[in-house]
């Protein structure tokens, strides 16, 4: 394969730095755009080109393109989903303004080729299980609204520019490195699986469940977790995609199969051999019961199927980073 400048934004956070390992090893040459707001110098592959800057900045972006760049992956943005509902002007300004401001980057620059970190959110209450690509697309919250603009605006940039793009939407992103070369921990995680390894190794005495009171099999909500090997080999494949087709992709990354909160904890307390402390709490407004994709297009146009995001390997490969 030709090597490709890529630019990945984000490229120090927890998803984007698992990508840049991988692209660097397929040989690729990468630029890393990242204001460490949440991302961790540690993370950085040594061999990428890093500069600390915003994709609001004008100024940051041109110092990122100063080079030709072949492929743009985009994972630059806010993305809890509570906090937006009360912060909306950040989300906006981040993750819309941001993402608008390094489409005209690449289109000043002569770059076509976007892979986009979508997410789940775009698609709202399931209105059927599993959640296909046609499942109308209500966001339940400002994190969701937002990457729905932006997939939106993707369409129009196509049209009026020429971009191509691939949006790639997923569900519960989990799990670390495999090959162990991504060790720094997300700052202030707000998903489960962290939250639940903290518990276990003490660094939170406990945590909350909400609702044990919702039809599954044992009263907790279900969710499809997705480890983030799994969704790094995806974004691979649909650069692949678009440097070969020349057209537009949208997918879901998932596996089709829901574990629940009790199912985690006990996953956790095997795996680490630590009691996980939890208390039952009222449900969550806007919580579904359950949340599973399906990824039967992503196989279809990607060829692309997870390998890692059975529950043992998720969370032994957590382990390996929060019990050392």
């Amino acid at each position: 394969m030709k090597k490709l400048n890529i630019l990945v934004t984000g490229g120090a956070g927890y998803i984007g730095s698992h990508i840049c390992h991988d692209l660097i090893e397929l040989g690729h040459n990468v630029i890393i755009l990242d204001n460490l707001s949440t991302g961790l110098e540690e993370n950085l592959h040594p061999d990428s080109v890093f500069i600390q800057g915003d994709v609001r900045s004008k100024f940051d972006l041109s110092k990122a393109f100063d080079k030709k760049v072949d492929v743009v992956f985009h994972f630059a943005a806010w993305k809890a989903a509570g906090e937006s509902m009360f912060e909306p002007f950040k989300y906006f300004e981040n993750n819309i303004f941001g993402t608008m401001n390094l489409l005209e980057e690449m289109i000043l620059n002569n770059c076509k080729n976007f892979v986009f970190s979508s997410s789940a959110a775009v698609y709202g209450s399931p209105e059927y299980l599993p959640i296909d690509e046609k499942h109308p697309k209500k966001p339940l919250n400002y994190y969701g609204y937002t990457k729905l603009a932006i997939e939106d605006n993707l369409e129009w940039m196509s049209s009026l520019k020429g971009i191509n793009y691939a949006a790639l939407r997923y569900f519960n992103a989990t799990g670390y490195d495999v090959k162990g070369r991504v060790t720094g921990k997300e700052k202030n995680p707000a998903n489960l699986s962290p939250i639940v390894m903290e518990v276990a190794v003490g660094v939170r005495e406990g945590m909350q469940v909400f609702g044990d009171d919702y039809d599954t099999k044992d009263g907790t909500c279900f969710r499809d977790y997705i480890h983030v090997n799994d969704l790094a080999s995806a974004h691979i494949l649909a650069m692949n995609y678009l440097l070969e087709k020349k057209s537009n992709l949208g997918v879901n990354l998932g596996t089709g199969t829901g574990w629940t909160v009790l199912d985690v904890i006990k996953e956790v307390e095997k795996v680490t051999g630590r009691n996980v402390k939890f208390d039952v709490v009222g449900r969550r407004e806007g919580d579904p019961a359950g949340l599973i994709a399906s990824a039967n297009l992503a196989y279809e146009k990607l060829g692309w199927s997870a390998k890692h995001s059975d529950l043992n390997t998720i969370f032994s490969s957590m382990k390996g980073v929060y019990l050392p």
